[in-house]
């Protein structure tokens, strides 16, 4: 089976790290997110681990400086992109939310990584803006592939294993 990264995207609560974890029941899955190291830096700061709209956009705020600052999220993703080149993995799933970022991501490996987007069906519900650049701008981006996360629990299982079956294959 050939290595594959593929850059996951979609707003908050779409199922993002339930769909990787589906899939790590089928391939060998190494998951991050190019907000990993700012987490890092916010606990560092206060930050306790939330996910409501204000965590949301502290979180994003402080990346966006990270970016302006030394393009960090994308230089420590492209260490672990290459890491992962040598480790027994399939697949490795990175988190990015920012269109510009995961240019640079897909750029860095020498636009061998995919990109997939996933949306959220009946499940989703989440309405209205975030607040912050990163959530409310994830559809601003030409995505390789798009996952409608829509189906119950254990059909979307075998659902999304065979939707990045399908990719590999590509």
């Amino acid at each position: 089976m050939k290595k594959l990264a593929i850059v996951i995207n979609g707003a908050g609560g779409v199922g993002k790290d339930t769909l990787c974890a589906m899939a790590a029941s089928a391939f060998r899955v190494k998951n991050i997110s190019s907000i990993d190291p700012i987490k890092a830096a916010a606990k560092g700061l206060g930050w306790c681990g939330g996910k409501e709209d204000k965590d949301r956009k502290f979180l994003s705020d402080l990346k966006k400086l990270s970016v302006e600052y030394n393009n960090y999220p994308t230089v420590w993703a492209k260490a672990e992109y290459d890491a992962f080149l040598t480790e027994d993995y399939d697949l490795l799933f990175v988190h990015i939310r920012e269109g510009g970022e995961i240019k640079k991501f897909v750029e860095a490996t020498g636009n061998e990584a995919k990109t997939l987007l996933i949306r959220g069906g009946s499940r989703f519900s989440h309405v209205g803006a975030y607040g912050n650049a990163s959530d409310d701008g994830v559809e601003n981006y030409p995505y390789d592939y798009y996952y409608v996360n829509e189906k119950p629990l254990e059909d979307a299982k075998w659902d999304f294993i065979a939707f990045i079956s399908d990719i590999l294959k590509d």
